[in-house]
């Protein structure tokens, strides 16, 4: 019998409870940078650099990844035991890549980081991406010496950190930095405002305002010449701190940065969970991925909602629940069950939010007046129009009219803040 690496990693993580952070780490952070190229037909991964960070954020307790989340998928062995050490799912800008029309002929590189605790004794780092199948496949492998001189220290873009909230140990809440993009000199008080006014955005909204006490937010005093950021098509281009344009994959409201090197060495100033660019522009655009980075605009009236929505991806690996009237089937596999815990092709429906649909809600469910607020399985989800379903009517993942996450994302979020913080 086959297993995938997704069924055995929920089938054993009850035998890594027992794993001691002061066993195999010191507290502090390796910060791994490799090379992810390739298109649909072909990928490759290529070791760039390996660093050594100042402070480990993340759990003490909980260093094995439970959840299964993410096109790829990194793990951490020691090597006297062979025993798995530390685990993490993630996304990157490559997965969106090799979607696009550009992705299926041309071969194109993204830098991307895993960032762990640092081991104490030589370890074998292994890097796995998802196929159409939903299937991890090993692509890389890595042997770590943690006392190679190889290893770089310091930090070339050195900035002062500033805590906009605070509740305790990095190790046990879920760190935040804001990364200020296309603010100048002359905007440091308006960066600080900004953060001031986006935290309350995050931690005055459910489910977050129940973990206030269990959430750091960061600030970076990082600033540029210039204000605001690049806008290819207009023409417009800025001397920005991490390289955030619009017209990511040659859509105009995608707001990415390729820079990833250099946004992980200002990150790394202050303790980081996740990652969250802040756009000093008023034209709408944004943007998250899963354990990777979250860009939003300041400006613009719907920035809070384009907050919370892309935080939802960022951090718990949330769906869009959106979709076109033009069939648009290439993001998923609609014959196997998405990763992604608020959208279903009923492929495996008991996994995902059978538990909260009533007895009397049809399956699919009528998208009837009616139907507004309850819990169902509505058709329309992950960019197309049928054969994927959504849990709710509307959401906050699906329209910016609608100011909450569901309940399926909350529960979702619920479970990765317990594993923050526990």
């Amino acid at each position: 019998m086959k297993y995938t690496l997704l069924a055995i990693i929920l089938i054993s993580s009850s035998l890594f409870a027992q794993i001691k952070f002061e066993d195999y780490f010191e507290d502090k952070s390796l910060r791994v940078d490799y090379i992810h190229s390739g298109s649909a037909d072909a990928e490759y991964y290529s070791l760039d650099e390996v660093r050594e960070e100042p402070v480990w954020s993340g759990s003490k307790t909980n260093l094995i990844d439970e959840f299964g989340y993410g096109q790829c998928y990194a793990k951490l062995y020691n090597i006297k035991n062979n025993e798995l050490i530390f685990s993490k799912g993630y996304c990157s800008l490559f997965n969106e890549y090799i979607t696009t029309s550009k992705g299926k002929s041309v071969v194109q590189s993204f830098s991307e980081t895993v960032v762990m605790p640092y081991p104490k004794d030589s370890c074998r780092l292994e890097l796995f991406s998802r196929d159409r199948e939903n299937i991890f496949h090993k692509k890389f492998e890595y042997v770590i010496d943690p006392s190679s001189y190889l290893i770089k220290k310091g930090n070339s873009n050195s900035y002062q950190n500033f805590k906009v909230h605070y509740s305790g140990e990095a190790s046990k809440c879920l760190d935040v930095v804001f990364i200020p993009e296309g603010f100048s000199k002359n905007e440091i008080e308006k960066f600080h405002e900004e953060c001031e006014r986006f935290a309350g955005y995050l931690l005055n909204n459910s489910p977050f305002d129940s973990y206030k006490n269990k959430i750091n937010i960061w600030g970076i005093d990082a600033y540029t010449n210039d204000s605001g950021v690049d806008i290819p098509k207009d023409n417009v281009w800025k001397n920005s701190l991490v390289g955030t344009s619009y017209y990511t994959f040659d859509s105009e409201r995608y707001l990415m940065t390729d820079e990833n090197k250099v946004l992980r060495d200002v990150a790394s100033n202050a303790p980081y969970d996740q990652i969250y660019i802040l756009v000093n522009s008023d034209k709408y655009g944004g943007g998250g991925i899963y354990n990777f980075y979250n860009v939003c605009i300041v400006d613009n009236k719907s920035a809070e909602k384009v907050f919370l929505h892309e935080f939802g991806h960022g951090l718990a690996g949330l769906a869009d629940e959106y979709f076109y009237d033009n069939a648009y089937n290439e993001f998923y596999n609609l014959d196997v069950e998405p990763w992604e815990e608020n959208i279903t092709t009923l492929v495996n429906f008991e996994k995902k939010w059978k538990d909260l649909v009533n007895e009397n809600v049809s399956v699919p469910t009528t998208d009837t007046a009616g139907n507004s607020d309850i819990i169902g399985v509505f058709e329309g989800g992950g960019y197309s129009k049928n054969g994927i379903y959504r849990s709710t009517k509307n959401s906050i993942m699906l329209t910016l009219k609608d100011q909450e996450f569901n309940e399926v994302s909350k529960r979702t979020i619920r479970k990765i803040m317990e594993f923050y913080t526990n």
